[in-house]
């Protein structure tokens, strides 16, 4: 069932349960921030299928983006970065759990099997990172040009290392500039491809969805709502990559800091991981106040 992604998330309210409340209300109750993670296109490629005191939470692979995530590495990081605001609801209800990722060979769009409890160990630190949820918001926006201390930056480091991933932050000008012009480079090649154009367009939808993408957040301009359609229809037939490569190098030549996340492997198990590193750095960032972007800027190019 999908039925959590249909609730309106970011007004969820404070959760209050009774010591005697069914396991299954409060996991269900917890899906509700699940949904709250970000996501490539803002696709949601997710879905869980709840049963009693469990969840599986399974890959859609109906919204996989096969030209710019051919090896659907951003979908599971999206996964990854939804059970991690799961485990962190949890943890605010009180709930202990367990995960077993991969459970099913048979199955491999099962991508974590979570059991909930209500003794066991607990992360008293993802706790604190509760009310970040619904906090925590992706901008484009240009940032102040302010330095990040040095002790938050540790606080984000340490964020993707407790979940197994890398963190390795750049604030040097001329580092960021360089990666900027890398990001220009490479979505110039992406908006010269017209299956890459379409993809897009596909996921631009009025503001009154669930999933995709407003036309006001795309690179064709700030239009108001009603244009979606011919937003869309412009991505689609016309190369626009003149604006999104400019919008990406400057907010990345504005961002007082860049954090790259590495993982060991690059495998199924590592994107999830990445993906949950991601999240509770964002999540983290956000508990200090900060707004940040994100995005898998690292472009194949030959």
């Amino acid at each position: 069932m999908n039925d959590a992604a249909q609730h309106d998330a970011w007004e969820i309210g404070e959760p209050h349960f009774h010591a005697s409340t069914p396991l299954e209300h409060q996991l269900r109750f917890a899906l509700h921030y699940a949904v709250l993670a970000p996501s490539n296109h803002n696709t949601q490629p997710w879905r869980f299928i709840v049963d009693g005191e469990t969840v599986q939470i399974c890959a859609d692979r109906m919204r996989a983006l096969p030209v710019v995530d051919p090896f659907d590495r951003e979908l599971l990081m999206s996964c990854g970065a939804a059970l991690l605001n799961l485990r962190v609801a949890l943890c605010r209800l009180g709930l202990a759990y367990a995960i077993t990722l991969f459970p099913s060979e048979a199955d491999p769009d099962i991508v974590a099997l979570v059991r909930v409890s209500r003794d066991g160990p607990r992360d008293p630190h993802l706790r604190e990172l509760f009310d970040a949820l619904t906090a925590r918001v992706t901008t484009r926006a240009p940032f102040v040009d302010e330095a990040v201390p040095a002790a938050l930056q540790r606080k984000l480091s340490d964020a993707c290392d407790d979940e197994g991933a890398i963190a390795c932050c750049v604030e040097q000008t001329t580092a960021r500039e360089a990666l900027a012009q890398l990001i220009a480079d490479a979505d110039h090649a992406q908006f010269a491809d017209p299956r890459f154009r379409r993809e897009l367009a596909s996921w631009i939808h009025p503001r009154r969805r669930d999933d995709g993408m407003p036309a006001y957040g795309t690179a064709v301009g700030a239009l108001l709502d009603f244009a979606a359609p011919l937003v869309s229809l412009a991505v689609r037939v016309f190369d626009v990559g003149a604006g999104q490569p400019a919008t990406h190098q400057h907010l990345v030549q504005g961002s007082p800091l860049m954090v790259g996340i590495a993982t060991m492997r690059d495998d199924p198990e590592a994107w999830l991981a990445a993906g949950q590193a991601l999240e509770r750095m964002l999540l983290v960032a956000a508990s200090a106040g900060l707004t940040a972007s994100y995005g898998g800027f690292n472009r194949s190019m030959q």
